[in-house]
């Protein structure tokens, strides 16, 4: 049934977008679109341009349901805007989505509060990159992962494997993307935590391990069905998968998260988790995580959905 408070609100869902992740924020939208409508609220589609703002007033809207991914969407942009048009909205504040949406920022906050990440350097597009790979290759070692400060759906991230390569990838990204980071290579299983946020606890949910078939889990893995093996709950001891759980909810309320959220770990041969990254407005589509684990611990698709809409009037 939907929630009293916003069973007589317009909600928008807030999709597509200005992001290199516009499809599958379409796909996300459209699902979540129909899911609401199924559980009796009001919900219409709002494809996102730089319009927005006259778009929300124009139709009334009550309430906004983010279904965007990336920048001007998943960085605290929209939710700046949401804030100035008084719109109650889902998922993180401006804040914890703008750190959240930075994988340095991130990482930062992670290890000030004691939480393991990968080491890391970070190249700005207009120094010497040269020097600046050379001095990364001796501090980090290689393999490594190259990746931009701010995507989403694993867009622009490389695996480097020797230190001819480092500079041209460096190179190459930047010509996409202005500010760029090397990340020490861990090895082991790659994992990711699903959490909720209700008003009497923030629960995480079954710990999804994912297999790809490519070199890592890029985008293709990611969106496409057969590239990646996931494993329901993770093939992980007990205890490593209740030491996963943990330390999201640690990243969680380190960013600042509110309602919901997905934590990414690699999981080493000592059962230590390592945090990579963390989605504040993790995708929605047909092969998306956060669904598969809400699924693993009993929650449908719509139940979920309705629980993050309620995550607007927290």
């Amino acid at each position: 049934m939907p929630d009293p408070g916003l069973k007589n609100s317009l909600v928008g869902v807030l999709m597509g977008g200005l992001s290199r992740e516009r499809e599958i924020s379409l796909r996300s939208g459209r699902n979540c679109v129909a899911a609401l409508e199924s559980l009796g609220y009001n919900a219409v589609s709002i494809d996102v341009d730089r319009d927005i703002a006259d778009t929300l007033r124009a139709q009334g809207i009550q309430v906004a349901f983010l279904a965007l991914h990336g920048k001007f969407g998943e960085d605290g942009v929209m939710q700046g805007i949401l804030e100035l048009l008084e719109i109650p909205y889902t998922g993180s504040r401006v804040l914890a989505s703008a750190l959240g949406m930075n994988k340095v920022a991130t990482k930062q906050i992670a290890a000030w509060h004691g939480i393991p990440t990968p080491a890391f350097a970070t190249f700005r597009c207009g120094e010497d990159l040269g020097k600046a790979c050379a001095g990364a290759c001796a501090e980090l070692g290689f393999p490594l992962m190259v990746k931009p400060f701010e995507e989403g759906s694993s867009l622009g991230v490389a695996k480097v494997d020797r230190p001819g390569q480092l500079e041209e990838v460096v190179r190459a990204t930047c010509l996409d993307f202005n500010e760029v980071m090397a990340e020490e290579f861990v090895s082991g299983d790659e994992i990711t935590v699903g959490l909720l946020e209700t008003e009497s606890e923030l629960m995480a949910l079954p710990v999804l391990q994912l297999k790809p078939k490519a070199a890592f889990y890029d985008f293709h893995a990611k969106y496409n069905h057969g590239m990646t093996e996931f494993i329901l709950p993770a093939d992980l001891p007990d205890d490593v998968a209740a030491l996963s759980q943990e330390r999201a909810r640690q990243v969680f309320r380190a960013i600042g998260c509110r309602g919901f959220a997905r934590v990414d770990f690699i999981v080493d041969s000592e059962g230590n988790p390592w945090l990579t990254e963390i989605n504040t407005l993790p995708g929605m589509t047909d092969t998306s995580d956060l669904p598969a684990q809400a699924q693993a611990a009993g929650i449908s698709y719509e139940e979920l959905v309705d629980i993050m809409l309620r995550s607007a009037l927290l």
